[in-house]
């Protein structure tokens, strides 16, 4: 059986169409159409039933998946221990980074270690959603979080803390507060989806939701509401930028801690352990 044809079925499987398994696989969805069926004249049978939301497994894929799942996993394991034997500081490093950091702070760290180790190729894949490092979607994830994942392993490089963000804009036309009493007497900027959990807007829907005029699930786009002068915005300190001033600080927020992360089993591959030191000096050096 053709191993490129079982990764076309998982990719299939995994998201649920063919345009999302081409962004995986990176080839066209009329690629993927075409080894599917292939694949499925091959085995003698329908793996998916082809719904308007999408591609559902027959029973026979739901078989066939368990199958592919253990042979992927056994490549998967194979290929992390042939690159953790690389002692060489030379090759690909994959780095997700969440879409702040991806944009503001990781080009330039990486330039300068393009200048210092010209045999690294770094990809940068800019997502804010846990990737399968298991599978090396990623070597390394540059995270966010007080609960790293217990089947990585890293380091905290720093601690980033909060602080309460306003537009020149809204200081001309609404003046500033002066401490966290005086947030009632101000428009606010909160948080939708998954921002809400956060500790900051926790406490902000608990004791000010009647303040809050504009929402947003995603942190970046917070600051530009907030640049734009819709409210003032509560934001961790890697946000800010010349447009905003910090007020003050905001202790609810509490510490959002910075970790760079790997697999077990690509840990002492040469590459991944440059990278990974560099990256941490850089963010430790950083005004953030």
């Amino acid at each position: 059986m053709d191993w490129n044809a079982l990764k076309v079925f998982l990719a299939v499987e995994q998201a649920g169409s063919l345009a999302g398994a081409a962004q995986v696989l990176g080839v066209n969805p009329s690629t993927v159409f075409r080894r599917l069926n292939a694949f499925e004249k091959d085995v003698g049978a329908r793996l998916f039933e082809r719904l308007p939301g999408g591609y559902a497994l027959t029973p026979m894929g739901e078989e066939l998946r368990d199958i592919a799942n253990r042979v992927d996993g056994a490549f998967n394991d194979m290929e992390r221990r042939i690159v953790g034997r690389d002692v060489q500081p030379s090759g690909k490093v994959r780095i997700t980074a969440p879409n702040n950091l991806a944009y503001r702070y990781l080009p330039d760290y990486l330039a300068g270690l393009n200048r210092d180790y010209p045999d690294i190729t770094v990809e940068l894949l800019v997502s804010n959603q846990e990737v399968n490092m298991s599978t090396r979607q990623a070597d390394i994830a540059v995270r966010v979080t007080e609960t790293p994942p217990e089947h990585l392993v890293g380091r905290k490089v720093r601690s980033i803390g909060w602080s309460v963000y306003a537009s020149q804009a809204y200081r001309e036309n609404h003046g500033v507060p002066a401490s966290l009493e005086d947030l009632q007497y101000h428009k606010l900027i909160g948080a939708s989806g998954g921002m809400q959990h956060l500790p900051a807007f926790v406490w902000l829907e608990r004791k000010l939701a009647h303040c809050i005029g504009a929402r947003s699930d995603d942190l970046v786009a917070m600051s530009w509401l907030a640049q734009s002068g819709h409210g003032l915005a509560l934001l961790p300190d890697d946000q800010q930028r010349p447009e905003l001033e910090a007020l003050f600080t905001f202790p609810p927020g509490r510490s959002s801690e910075l970790w760079l992360l790997t697999h077990t089993d690509l840990r002492h591959v040469e590459r991944i352990k440059l990278v990974m030191r560099y990256l941490a000096d850089a963010f430790m050096e950083a005004e953030l």
